[in-house]
């Protein structure tokens, strides 16, 4: 296998080949997979953003840049303005926040709307099997079974029958086109990962990845990706104790806290003598506030950097 590696890397480079799709290869860190699916019922294709890879050790930077590399694959494949959506995982709504920067940087994002009620570029379980998005964007694990799951849920699991494979490794420094499929891709997969490369090629991916990279950092995605990384939680002075204020009647509800810093946020509430409860709403993390409170404590979420407004109705 390692050998039928450096050779096709060596048919790639001298270019006698354009694209390939291959089995276990190993990308650099900072390269991940986009793959493609065909969802159940409505037959729609949606890219799977991202599936193998690793594009950041850190979980939201890496999610960010799934975003980017599914945009880069989408538009290479013929779709010129992708809808862009984030699963409701862990993480999500930096993800929004960050993408949403991007964007008033003057890098353009379609993020589209969930089918959902309560709208929103946070996609749910409805929006995946739908495929509301062009391109749904995820931890690379997640995708990982999601593709699995796409491929194979007609099968028992160990026949992948459906969908295109595991897709391109996308990255900034990346200039190979090489797919990815399973051990357990059946015949069906593997034509339609075969086509799938055929058509990246013939979208010139390379140049629309160049094209991207270029468009996304002239909108300062470097200096977004850092601040992620950063460990500079939102509530400063984490050595004081802040004491929450006395308690209230909560019924108002404020979704669009990332789990992960639904505390910080709480706190920062008490902090403006707000008193605010943590809480799990039906589409997410909330936070609970008094009805009469509700605009204030937004405000005073907004101002603290966090992404907030009003929990819709169930």
């Amino acid at each position: 296998e390692e050998e039928m590696h450096k050779t096709m890397e060596k048919l790639l480079d001298d270019g006698t080949i354009q694209g390939c799709v291959t089995m276990h290869y190993n990308f650099p860190i900072g390269v991940s997979t986009v793959g493609k699916v065909i969802t159940p019922g409505r037959g729609k294709e949606m890219f799977i953003a991202t599936t193998t890879g690793t594009s950041s050790p850190h979980r939201v930077e890496a999610m960010v840049k799934n975003a980017l590399y599914g945009i880069i694959t989408a538009k290479a494949n013929g779709i010129k303005n992708p809808t862009v959506g984030i699963l409701n995982v862990d993480g999500a709504r930096q993800v929004e926040k960050a993408l949403k920067e991007l964007k008033n940087n003057g890098y353009h994002i379609n993020l589209t709307e969930s089918m959902r009620s309560d709208g929103g570029s946070i996609m749910r379980g409805n929006d995946l099997l739908a495929g509301t998005p062009d391109v749904m964007v995820q931890d690379t694990l997640t995708g990982n079974v999601f593709m699995k799951i796409f491929s194979a849920y007609t099968t028992g699991g160990d026949y992948e029958s459906i969908g295109y494979g595991y897709g391109p490794g996308i990255g900034e420094e990346q200039q190979r086109t090489i797919l990815i499929l399973s051990r357990a891709s059946g015949v069906p997969v593997v034509a339609n990962a075969i086509q799938y490369a055929a058509e990246l090629v013939k979208g010139n991916l390379k140049e629309v990845a160049k094209e991207e990279f270029e468009k996304a950092n002239k909108a300062k995605l470097p200096e977004i990706l850092k601040s992620l990384t950063k460990d500079n939680k939102k509530v400063k002075d984490t050595q004081e104790k802040v004491t929450a204020p006395p308690k209230e009647v909560v019924t108002g509800s404020i979704s669009g806290i990332d789990i992960m810093d639904l505390e910080d946020a709480v706190e920062a509430l008490w902090k403006k003598s707000i008193y605010a409860e943590s809480g799990m709403g039906c589409t997410g993390p909330v936070i609970m506030v008094s009805e009469e409170k509700l605009n204030t404590a937004i405000a005073a979420l907004k101002e603290a950097g966090f992404v907030a407004g009003e929990a819709p109705d169930c």
